[in-house]
């Protein structure tokens, strides 16, 4: 079994595949959304949205309160860990109409979907072309076996290629590109959809705050 594992692992091959992936992708990407791709690995297993949501949704009660006690000019002091939330507060403490928020928090998401896009299609494009350069490697090792059919020594090795890079192609493809695209699609799915959560309950609480009965209401008591 061993013997066999070893068999699997070329490394020159192995190097050539990733190189010839890691340019398509480029090409295909950027280099910035290439780097944004690779730091994204980080969080993929660490992050938790049901967690960041449930954080959320208690910053935002506390966020609530204080807007309804001491005005929207303070809300910034609720304290929290995440950096959207922390944002969020300092803008809605500093906005003195609803509709800035709106734009805002609108264009925040807008563009931070964005980028989780770019990121899912770079491992997509690793996904699809490992396929297709593990192919082009079984075609350039059958054309060595074609061309080397009176040098039976020579057999070996072109068949070793022409099989060895459409497995590494099939396993980069479905067992790791494959699946980070799916995860970090799920992720940001989730993660997007709390952030708007937030977003639109920060922009209820500074309209009913900005509201005219609202503002007669607190001058009366003033």
């Amino acid at each position: 079994m061993l013997a066999i594992f070893g068999h699997l692992f070329d490394p020159v091959t192995l190097l050539a595949m990733l190189a010839g992936i890691g340019l398509v992708a480029l090409f295909q990407n950027g280099v910035g959304a290439m780097g944004r791709a690779f730091a994204a690995l980080r969080p993929l297993l660490r992050a938790d949205p049901a967690r960041d949501r449930d954080a959320a949704r208690a910053a935002m009660l506390q966020i609530d309160q204080v807007a309804q006690l001491r005005g929207l000019s303070c809300t910034d002091r609720v304290k929290t860990a995440n950096i959207f939330l922390t944002d969020a507060a300092r803008k809605l403490a500093n906005c003195d109409r609803s509709e800035a928020f709106e734009l805002w928090a609108t264009q925040l998401l807008a563009d931070r979907a964005q980028r989780h896009a770019a990121v899912h299609r770079v491992w997509l494009s690793i996904a699809d072309a490992a396929p297709a350069l593990g192919m082009a490697g079984t075609v350039i090792g059958l054309i060595g076996m074609f061309a080397a059919m009176d040098d039976p020594a020579a057999l070996g090795p072109a068949m070793a290629l022409a099989l060895l890079t459409t497995f590494y192609g099939v396993v980069i493809a479905n067992m790791i590109a494959a699946p980070i695209a799916a995860r970090l699609a799920d992720l940001s799915e989730r993660e997007l959809a709390w952030q708007r959560e937030a977003a639109d309950r920060m922009l209820a609480i500074a309209r009913r705050e900005n509201a005219p009965l609202r503002r007669a209401a607190m001058r009366e008591v003033a």
